[in-house]
């Protein structure tokens, strides 16, 4: 059965935060006596999954919700000026010609989804924007939007850059699209196995042909 409604994580998958979430998390990291992350760092990074980057950053999960909090918050004042990943504003239009619904579910804030989607002429394009505030809720809403839109599992694609991505959408019964370009490496990505492993835009408009 052919997908027909897509869902896409935001940070990394179609916009390009990571440098700014770098930038953001180091000005928060004095407030709670944590370490900064450096540029050079972000490779191994690359390799960790969600428990294992906490680690390693020795950030408490109770921290977690409140740094995500004002992390999204600080976000806010630049997200019009943050770029989208190269190559992936040439495909959606295309893409969501060919299916019945565009989505976007994230741990950012939906504001700032809106805000960039608007400031690159793409915000017509989706049908919804979903926001969890935890950073491991994403199978619960991916299960709502197959109940909201009527929809098979097999109709359904999340399309993320994160190992918690694929989770997610195992644990939800979904097909999941994992893109080499936003946080987690090719190799960390291939490791948990989801349905597709997308090395270019061009890979993830083939993913849905036309009818």
């Amino acid at each position: 059965m052919a997908y027909r409604t897509i869902i896409f994580d935001f940070d990394g998958t179609l916009a390009d935060t990571l440098e700014e979430s770098r930038r953001i998390y180091n000005l928060l990291a004095a407030d709670y006596s944590l370490r900064e992350v450096l540029a050079e760092e972000l490779p191994q990074l690359r390799n960790f999954s969600l428990l294992e980057l906490l680690d390693h950053l020795g950030i408490p999960k109770r921290r977690v919700p409140t740094l995500l909090s004002r992390g999204t918050s600080m976000m806010r004042a630049n997200i019009s000026r943050l770029p989208l990943i190269s190559g992936i504003g040439a495909i959606l239009p295309e893409m969501r010609a060919r299916v019945k619904s565009f989505g976007v579910l994230t741990s950012n804030a939906e504001e700032n989804v809106d805000l960039f989607l608007k400031a690159h002429g793409l915000r017509e394009h989706f049908d919804f924007i979903s926001s969890t505030s935890r950073l491991t809720g994403k199978s619960g809403h991916l299960r709502a939007i197959r109940k909201t839109f009527s929809l098979h599992a097999e109709e359904m694609l999340y399309v993320g850059d994160e190992i918690r991505d694929i989770k997610a959408s195992k644990k939800a019964g979904i097909d999941m699209a994992a893109v080499t370009w936003g946080f987690n490496s090719a190799e960390s990505l291939a490791a948990e196995t989801p349905a597709h492993i997308i090395h270019s835009p061009e890979e993830l408009l083939a993913l849905v042909p036309v009818a």
